[in-house]
């Protein structure tokens, strides 16, 4: 009996590792325009989301034009900072994988324009007591800061490696001189 199961569970890990990256299999060239493609489905979502929240807009009242949702305000303040989030990071991806592409200059413009758009219609939704916009600037500066100190990190620990290697050598060469000289 655990035979099927093990058979079963053996053939769902084999369909899965079927769609995974393989750089055998799969180019660079292949995996970037597939990234390009999933980010910009998300953007399109959440940017989407952003414009128009889950609930929509009062129509009347006091409240007309802002968000049904942020009626709740815990939960509203989860959504925006979640959405931000998601649509920065898809903005960083989207600019990074088109770097140095034909057209790159206009790409940065119109995804700057793009979260400027975002930024208006949620401040535009969002009822001033909900949600501080600050802490929401933030969030979305969040993927650049951890890109650029990513960056940083990685520079300053290879400067680091390689000044140890380098001390290395020259003990090496030090000591294969000195036993040269007995």
């Amino acid at each position: 009996m655990s035979q099927p199961k093990q058979n079963i569970a053996k053939r769902s890990y084999s369909w899965f590792k079927k769609f995974q990256y393989n750089p055998d299999r799969d180019t660079p060239s292949d995996a970037r325009n597939v990234l390009l493609v999933v980010v910009a489905l998300i953007a399109a979502v959440t940017f989407q989301a952003g414009v128009n929240p889950p609930g929509g807009v009062w129509q009347e009242g006091k409240n007309a034009g802002r968000a049904i949702y942020a009626s709740q305000p815990g939960a509203y303040y989860v959504f925006v900072v979640s959405n931000t989030m998601a649509l920065s990071s898809c903005i960083l991806v989207i600019t990074s994988l088109t770097y140095r592409f034909p057209f790159h200059i206009e790409i940065w413009v119109a995804t700057a324009s793009m979260m400027v758009t975002y930024a208006s219609a949620v401040f535009a939704v969002t009822p001033r007591k909900s949600v501080r916009y600050r802490y929401l600037l933030i969030i979305a500066s969040v993927p650049f800061l951890m890109r650029c100190l990513g960056y940083f990190f990685k520079k300053y620990c290879m400067i680091e490696i390689e000044n140890q290697i380098e001390s290395q050598e020259e003990g090496d060469k030090r000591d294969g001189q000195a036993g040269l000289q007995v």
